[in-house]
């Protein structure tokens, strides 16, 4: 299913781009999103999103994961934040 930031459904599975990487940086103590352009410095809620940007997770599923995990419904915020990462295209969407 091809879909672009516009249409980021519940039904989209999104992956990091191939040319990212999620990394511990010591010297923060927090998780950063490298690309060969720079980085994104993430917060908890962040990082917790992207790890589960692995491919095999649904935009709804992860949304699910983090809501049992926060114990708050955090659908509209997840979904936002991936729409933002994929118009900064370092997530894409199949």
């Amino acid at each position: 299913m091809a879909t672009d930031s516009r249409h980021l459904t519940a039904a989209s599975i999104p992956r990091l781009w191939r040319m990212t990487r999620l990394h511990f940086d010591p010297v923060r103590q927090r998780q950063v999103l490298l690309y060969p352009e720079g980085a994104v410095l993430l917060n908890d809620t962040g990082a917790a999103i992207l790890e589960l940007c692995n491919g095999s997770h649904t935009v709804g599923q992860i949304a699910s994961i983090l809501t049992e995990r926060y114990h708050a419904d955090v659908s509209a915020d997840v979904t936002e934040y991936l729409n933002l990462m994929v118009e900064r295209e370092l997530i894409r969407v199949g």
